[in-house]
């Protein structure tokens, strides 16, 4: 005599209530990854912001080395990232320094945002005027 348990047919259904037992999971997982991604692209935009900025920051005249500064560390955010953007630009000594800060957006870039900010910091020798 076999145990009911072990009758032809007896575990039919198990994978489909173990995969939807699982999806859950695997949707926060893949949510929580793409937060991640988000993050870590904010963080690559200030970079690349504040090196754009201090750029065109070295470059301009004095008078209007913070307009130039903050225009072009704004111009080349995507959209959803520059409604958030603050640039602020220094010298001392002949050396420039920007500073981008940008918000993080949940799950949705253009959507609401996390309550902290992603910082890039960037320096370099202002040029000599000719």
């Amino acid at each position: 005599m076999r145990p009911t348990a072990l009758r032809a047919g007896g575990d039919r259904g198990q994978v489909t209530i173990e995969l939807l037992g699982m999806t859950p999971l695997i949707i926060a997982t893949l949510v929580v990854m793409w937060q991640l991604a988000l993050v870590g692209y904010t963080f690559t935009l200030a970079g690349n912001a504040a090196d754009e900025a201090v750029r065109a920051g070295t470059a301009a005249h004095r008078g209007e080395r913070q307009a130039v500064c903050e225009r072009a560390g704004e111009a080349k955010l995507p959209g959803a990232w520059q409604a958030g953007a603050h640039v602020d630009c220094s010298w001392s000594g002949g050396y420039v320094t920007a500073s981008v800060t940008l918000r993080v957006p949940v799950l949705f870039p253009g959507a609401i945002s996390f309550p902290f900010d992603v910082k890039g910091h960037a320096g370099a020798v202002e040029e000599e005027d000719d």
